[in-house]
């Protein structure tokens, strides 16, 4: 946990500072021709996504769940309704207008549509009283919150990637970028899945 915690903190440290400000002008992400509202839409993503990225840490931790079973519940409300979902839906909103390319843009809706999925699958199956599944939806949901973390991760291998094969700058930064979110997605997916079944199963008649 404490490595997981501190790699999450760099990251917000260096990404969330430079939109403290409120100044378009900061924002790494440039805004698409005619869509006035994507940094507010950026910003909002930005504020929900790191509610959600660090109340799944902390649901995440197995002594909080283990010792604290309501504050896992209270912190998981928070994380569902106040992260995740307003997170997803607001990326899903600006990555189909991505400035990126079409193939970014069909990457970060997909991520978030995914996200949002797993998070919702996740909520239902703990009302239900269904922990075995809750685990499970939540786990993929945990995976889904890493995504933009984890793009960033690897860009510097989506740049060695395409770098021998693209010589324009322009193309290249739209290379490495789709080649990080297809990385991103699939390394989430089978690493989440990975662990779901890394568990020894329990002998049948037990």
């Amino acid at each position: 946990m404490a490595p997981l915690a501190l790699v999450v903190a760099v990251f917000l440290a260096y990404s969330v500072p430079p939109y403290l400000t409120l100044d378009p002008a900061r924002s790494r992400v440039p805004a698409p021709p005619g869509f006035a509202a994507h940094y507010w839409l950026l910003l909002a993503h930005i504020f929900f996504g790191t509610i959600a990225i660090v109340g799944v840490i902390l649901q995440i931790w197995p002594w909080l769940r283990r010792t604290h079973p309501v504050a896992h519940r209270r912190i998981g409300r928070v994380y569902v309704f106040a992260g995740a979902i307003p997170a997803a839906v607001v990326a899903a909103t600006i990555g189909a207008v991505s400035p990126f390319g079409p193939v970014v843009a069909a990457i970060d809706v997909v991520a978030a549509l995914l996200w949002l999925c797993f998070t919702v699958a996740g909520w239902r199956a703990g009302r239900q009283r269904r922990f075995a599944d809750h685990r499970k939806w939540m786990i993929r949901s945990f995976a889904m919150t890493m995504h933009t973390l984890m793009t960033r991760a690897l860009s510097p291998l989506g740049f060695l990637l395409v770098m021998p094969r693209i010589d324009d700058k322009t193309q290249m930064i739209l290379s490495a970028a789709t080649v990080s979110g297809v990385l991103s997605v699939l390394t989430l997916l089978l690493l989440s899945q990975w662990w779901l079944d890394r568990k020894p199963k329990p002998a049948s008649g037990r």
